[in-house]
Formats: structure tokens, C-alpha cells, sequence
């Protein structure tokens, strides 16, 4: 059962390769995504053996839109689908498996995706190194942009329309929106899964902030033109954490939402560093676009109102667990038994206690594309984008 999982998956994305359309937009003809499970759109799945393959191989993932798994870590679609529905194109396809694009197989025309659920921003040495370990990958930030400069030697091959010289590379990247992130929330959250104090937690960020900006300034020096660069989310909403750090001591949650206020004030912190990180890139780059995403206070509007939302279920809770206050139980996550799913994940914000689901996802996405989350508005940048992200079929 498992290896069919992975031979109807790359059916899947092989078939998508030939709906390639012309970017409705007028922005962008192609995007470039690096990031976590956030962003996987099926690198993990690719990379795992077929005996261990990850939670998000089995069913209910995926079951909303795909109607089977994908790799994705949600019911269905992620903020990466919507931005690319938006802008007319294809959903973005896993690096992994399609480096055949030359022969016959997938080609990355229309975009390329590196994010890797799991993945870290700092190096797998460097945290193994402090006792924080990854047991889903050893997939890095660095990896990943490791991978694109692979990519791009490749180029004229993976694109199949372009050819060598620095000219075809400028306009390349001239029409390419790049995804950086949301990657280093691992980083943070590996720490305290492991009961790593905050305190050490937190101290974490401004190594991981460093990390983003480098990789920044490496992807300007190959070229690239305008990035999306997402923060982390509201983390003391997320029923992992209120299950693992529940207290009797109500002054721990915020009155409002009922979330963890110390939680939520570490991704404050590491948003914060990261903005100011952005802000000293586009002073030395005035020509490179970086957008910031504001990631927490998109979802943090759900949290405030759920029922404008449609999250009608517990705003907590999880849609697919095995019980408890947050249906969230780490001994039976979504994918393992006795876990199942709602029957309505529409009127859930979380999917498995640690992800969203399609509809908390398409929320965010709308935020940052009709709202105000995004530094500069990202409609300044792309008036012609699509405000409300519709249905790709594959």
C-alpha cells in the first residue's frame, strides 16, 4: 500500500506538467518555494523510503481537494496552492523525482518547490550539535538552496524553454516570485517539543534569523528579483503546544483566544528580528523586492472571531486526532489509529494539531492578498493578482 501512495502520487504531479497555462497574472510565469511542511507540496514524501513513509502518506491527507495524499500536510491545499491559483498558474511541483525533466518527465516551467517538511533553517550538524534533533529530516535551508544552484545549472534542461546564457537567467528570475519560507519555526518548535526550556528556545531566533538573511542575500547574488519572505504563526494556538504545556493557571492564556501567551510572544520575537533582518537587506538592495508575510496576525484574525471564519468546531481543537481538550495526542497523531478525521475540516482551523487545514490555509492566504499582512502590500507589487484564490485542477 505504501509504494502505491507514492506511484499514484508521481502520476499525479506527471500529469500536471501538461496543464501548464500562461500565468493569468501578468506578474509572475513561475515560483520558486523554499520552507517546511508549511510549504511541502511533496519533497518528504519523495525522499522517504517506502517502508517509512511520512503521516502525511496516509489517509485522511489530502482527502478536501486531492482526495487522497499528497505529501501535503493538510486536508487539502496550502498557502503556496493559493498564491499559485492566484497568479494563474499550476500548483507547484517537488524538486525531488523530476530531475529527468530532459526525459520525458516533469518540467519546472512554471515553478519549482524545495520546501522539505521538517526542514530546518540552521543546519542539521548545528543543532545535533546543541541536543535539538530532527528525527523527520536532515534537510536544512542551506540543503534546499543548495539544491537551486544544482537547478540552475541545469537550467535550459529543467525549463525546457530557455537557454544558456545570463540574459535567459535574468528574465528567469525577472518573472519568478520566490517563496522563502515560512522555514525556521522547526527550528523553535524541535526545542520545546523536547522540553528544551523557552528561554533556550527563544535564544534560538536571532541564529535562525541570520541564517534567512544569508540565504537572502545569497539568492540576490544569483539573481533573483522579488521574494516572499513569511513569519511564523500564533504557536501558543496550536493544539500541540496547549496540549504538551496545559496549566490550571489561567494568567498563562490570553483571555480572548485562549492561547498560550508565552508561546505566541517567542513567535512575536522572532517575527520582530526577522523584520528588522528584511528592512537592513532592502536598504543594501533597493533594486530586490522582499515582501514581508505577516503569517501570525492572518491567522491570528480566526483565533479572535472564528465564527466570521466559518471555524465553528472549537478554534483549539484539532479536526484530526484521538481526544482530549484539543483532540491532540502525541501517542496518536492524525494518520496513526485511533485518529480520525471530522466529518467537516471547513469548520476547523487545525487540521492534526500542528497544521491548518485547507480552509484556515485559504483564510491566510486571502489576508495576505486583500489585507493588510503583507510589508509592502504585495498588491503594489502585483496589482493584477487574483483576490480571491479559485480551484487549480490538475
Amino acid at each position: 500500500m505504501a509504494v502505491a501512495y507514492v506511484v499514484v502520487f508521481m502520476l499525479i504531479i506527471s500529469s500536471s506538467s501538461s496543464s501548464l497555462s500562461k500565468s493569468a497574472s501578468g506578474c509572475y510565469e513561475s515560483i520558486i518555494s523554499f520552507g517546511d511542511s508549511l510549504a511541502d507540496t511533496g519533497n518528504l514524501l519523495l525522499l522517504s523510503p517506502s517502508d517509512k513513509l511520512p503521516l502525511s502518506a496516509r489517509p485522511p491527507y489530502g482527502e478536501t481537494f486531492f482526495h487522497h495524499p499528497t505529501g501535503r500536510c493538510s486536508d487539502g491545499r496550502l498557502v503556496i496552492d493559493f498564491i499559485a491559483e492566484s497568479l494563474g498558474l499550476p500548483l507547484v511541483q517537488p524538486y525531488m523525482g523530476g530531475e529527468d525533466a530532459d526525459a520525458g518527465g516533469r518540467s519546472f516551467g512554471k515553478g519549482v518547490n524545495f520546501a522539505v517538511a521538517g526542514a530546518t533553517a540552521l543546519d542539521y550538524a548545528y543543532l545535533e550539535k546543541r541536543g535539538i534533533h530532527n528525527s523527520l529530516t536532515n534537510v536544512s535551508l542551506g540543503t534546499q538552496l543548495d539544491w537551486f544552484k544544482q537547478f540552475l545549472m541545469k537550467l535550459p534542461d529543467n525549463l525546457c524553454v530557455f537557454g544558456s546564457d545570463n540574459t535567459d537567467r535574468r528574465n528567469f528570475f525577472r518573472s519568478s516570485l520566490i517563496l522563502v519560507g515560512e522555514i525556521g519555526g522547526n527550528d523553535i518548535n524541535y526545542p520545546l517539543n523536547q522540553g528544551i526550556n523557552k528561554e533556550v528556545a527563544q535564544s534560538f531566533a536571532p541564529t535562525i534569523v541570520n541564517k534567512i538573511g544569508l540565504t537572502i542575500e545569497e539568492l540576490i547574488k544569483l539573481g533573483v528579483e522579488t521574494m516572499l519572505v513569511p513569519g511564523n504563526f500564533p504557536i501558543g494556538c496550536f493544539p500541540i503546544y496547549l496540549t504538551q504545556y496545559k496549566t490550571s493557571n489561567k494568567e498563562e492564556y490570553d483571555s480572548e483566544t485562549g492561547c498560550l501567551n508565552w508561546l505566541n510572544e517567542i513567535s512575536e520575537y522572532y517575527n520582530k528580528l526577522l523584520q528588522e533582518e528584511l528592512s537592513r537587506i532592502r536598504e543594501l538592495h533597493p533594486n530586490v523586492t522582499i515582501i514581508y508575510a505577516d503569517y501570525y496576525n492572518a491567522a491570528l484574525r480566526f483565533y479572535l472571531s472564528p465564527s466570521e471564519f466559518g471555524f465553528t468546531k472549537g478554534i483549539l481543537r484539532a479536526c484530526c486526532g484521538a481526544g482530549g481538550p484539543y483532540n491532540f495526542n502525541i501517542s496518536a497523531m492524525c494518520g496513526i489509529l485511533p485518529a480520525s478525521s471530522c466529518d467537516d475540516p471547513s469548520s476547523f482551523a487545525s487540521w492534526d494539531g500542528i497544521h491548518f487545514t485547507e480552509a484556515a490555509y485559504r483564510v491566510i492566504t486571502q489576508g495576505l492578498l486583500e489585507g493588510e499582512y503583507t510589508t509592502p502590500h504585495i498588491r503594489t507589487v502585483c496589482p493584477s493578482m487574483s483576490r480571491h484564490p479559485g480551484r487549480y485542477e490538475y
